[in-house]
């Protein structure tokens, strides 16, 4: 189990209210995680408008279903957190948390698991001194979280090579699930205090809080019904994704720092 630490750079963990057990089903909140990125064509299916409608009101589950598989970077890292857990389904609630968040599930996926999935999706990718580092972390400690990936993998699959420091700093950022406490609420956007990943003495840190603005609905309609100054927010690429209760908060946070530890390694 990880010791998430304090979920705030330079202040106390916020309060937060949190969603009533059980709310949201697995394929509903995967969609929710999933929005941000599809919708700027990032990842998924071609058609953003649909994946927002069922992530709203929930839609079909077969339709969620449908829409989660056709994500070819998380679903295979679901299967795998439900398969050493025992669970015959990739989008179990606990499943998509441990994957999104990370959770106790993670715990249980051990490192011959980890490389063997990493070894059948990116081996043929990565040149040779590339996949000899990445073969390296499951040992290191790497699981199969969303940080993991984008952190760890994502920067070295070919994607980012050519881009400046600056750009690829940016996009890692934004691509990782990040925390926010809300200031206020303007309209559609979020005022917040988002904790951000910067590169110091060379390498990747949490920093201090910076005020950032995070659209939270579209013309009224979003994610989260309700949103209240001191209430923190999990964003994904400038997205509010969900409220996020103390547990959780402190989840994300440390499994974040979990694999930044990792990333370091060779930055």
């Amino acid at each position: 189990m990880l010791e998430a630490g304090p979920a705030w750079a330079g202040t106390p963990a916020p309060a937060a209210r949190p969603d009533p057990p059980g709310q949201v089903p697995g394929p509903l909140l995967f969609a929710r995680y999933a929005f941000g990125p599809n919708r700027l064509g990032y990842c998924g299916p071609g058609d953003a408008r649909e994946l927002f409608e069922v992530a709203v009101d929930g839609g079909h589950e077969s339709d969620l279903r449908a829409l989660a598989r056709q994500f070819d970077g998380a679903w295979p890292y679901l299967q795998l957190i439900a398969q050493a857990n025992g669970r015959a389904d990739p989008l179990d609630p606990q499943v998509v948390e441990a994957y999104w968040l990370g959770n106790t599930l993670l715990d249980h996926v051990g490192p011959v698991e980890v490389g063997t999935s990493l070894q059948a999706r990116f081996r043929p990718r990565l040149r040779a001194n590339a996949w000899r580092w990445l073969a390296e972390t499951p040992e290191a400690g790497a699981k199969p979280v969303h940080a993991f990936h984008v952190l760890d993998v994502f920067p070295r699959t070919g994607l980012l090579r050519s881009d400046p420091v600056a750009d690829v700093l940016k996009v890692i950022d934004d691509c990782r699930i990040r925390w926010g406490r809300v200031v206020s609420v303007e309209g559609d956007w979020l005022v917040a205090s988002v904790v951000p990943i910067r590169l110091v003495d060379g390498h990747l840190a949490l920093v201090e809080p910076q005020i950032e603005r995070v659209q939270a609905w579209r013309d009224g309609t979003g994610f989260i019904d309700r949103l209240e100054p001191g209430d923190t927010v999990s964003i994904h690429w400038n997205w509010a994704c969900e409220r996020l209760d103390g547990r959780r908060l402190a989840n994300l946070a440390g499994w974040t720092r979990h694999q930044l530890e990792i990333a370091n390694r060779s930055v």
